[in-house]
């Protein structure tokens, strides 16, 4: 089962990776991931996601792919592997020249139950997806709005 979502941002691949991988200041802006650790590949991070109207979920998944400004993957596992497992991704592609960023935030699910808990975290799962895509864009997009604002002031 594969849930995924899109979103294009006004902004190049390199500042969207910026606000995506700086995990310290998601509380500042994200309403449905909590994130801790590095974007290391092997590293293993603290995850928290609380979909809208659904329980906060947390997991140690571990970060399997890094691509520094194009690619962000991380594996996580239910109770322990082959349950239901769940690989998260996000894939920058640059668009207009390198001016805006397309964004594919998603996440395949696997093992044993995941049909099962698919049913119950499925569209809250969605939801949140989209809920951080749209606060990722107003983040990246204000914060290279105020970045060029205040270079142009100097």
């Amino acid at each position: 089962m594969e849930l995924s979502t899109h979103i294009d941002i006004d902004a190049p691949p390199e500042h969207v990776w910026d606000v995506l991988t700086d995990f310290d200041r998601y509380h500042e802006w994200n309403p449905f991931a909590r994130v801790a650790g590095r974007p290391t590949r092997d590293a293993r991070l603290h995850v928290e996601l609380t979909p809208p109207g659904g329980r906060t979920m947390r997991f140690r998944p571990t970060v399997t792919c890094v691509e520094e400004d194009h690619e962000l993957r991380w594996l996580g596992h239910l109770w322990r592997p082959g349950v239901f497992d769940g690989e998260h991704r996000f894939v920058l592609e640059p668009l207009d020249g390198g001016a805006r960023t397309s964004v594919t935030h998603a996440e395949v699910f696997t093992g044993a139950l995941s049909p099962l808990v698919w049913r119950f975290i499925g569209t809250r799962t969605e939801r949140g997806f989209e809920a951080m895509n749209a606060a990722l864009k107003r983040r990246v997009e204000g914060v290279t709005d105020e970045t060029e604002a205040g270079a142009r002031a100097s």
